[in-house]
């Protein structure tokens, strides 16, 4: 199970990845979509959790291009801005189930991540 983490916040997603690690779940971390992007050249991810507002490049835009590279690849958007166009654009995207805002509950996050990845056939 892989994980990429994308926020710009990097504080947010280096923690989000050390409290992933801690229970056992591999997630790396970049801040910009075009770190993202380079990523998913080299490594293969499960699961994508991507900041719906970040610079050069939105996380609904950043999304369609992470599919392009894994088609299979699951996604959970989350927003620390909360506005009603953000939550709106998000569950489009994704899908209620799939839209977190920011703190974000590690355990929610986990059982988001777990829903996402069974409707695959797959969990972490």
């Amino acid at each position: 199970m892989r994980v990429l983490l994308v926020d710009d916040e990097e504080e947010l997603v280096v923690t989000l990845a050390e409290r992933l690690a801690i229970r056992g779940i591999d997630a790396d971390w970049v801040t910009s979509g075009e770190d993202a992007l380079s990523k998913a050249e080299t490594q293969h991810y499960d699961l994508s959790v991507l900041d719906v507002k970040i610079p050069r490049i939105s996380g609904i835009n950043l999304k369609k291009e992470l599919e392009k590279k894994n088609p299979h690849m699951k996604f959970i958007f989350m927003t620390g801005h909360g506005s009603e166009d953000d939550y709106i654009a998000g569950t489009e995207e994704a899908g209620s189930e799939f839209y977190l805002v920011k703190p974000v509950d590690i355990r929610t996050l986990i059982e988001k991540m777990n829903t996402a990845l069974n409707s695959a056939g797959g969990s972490i």
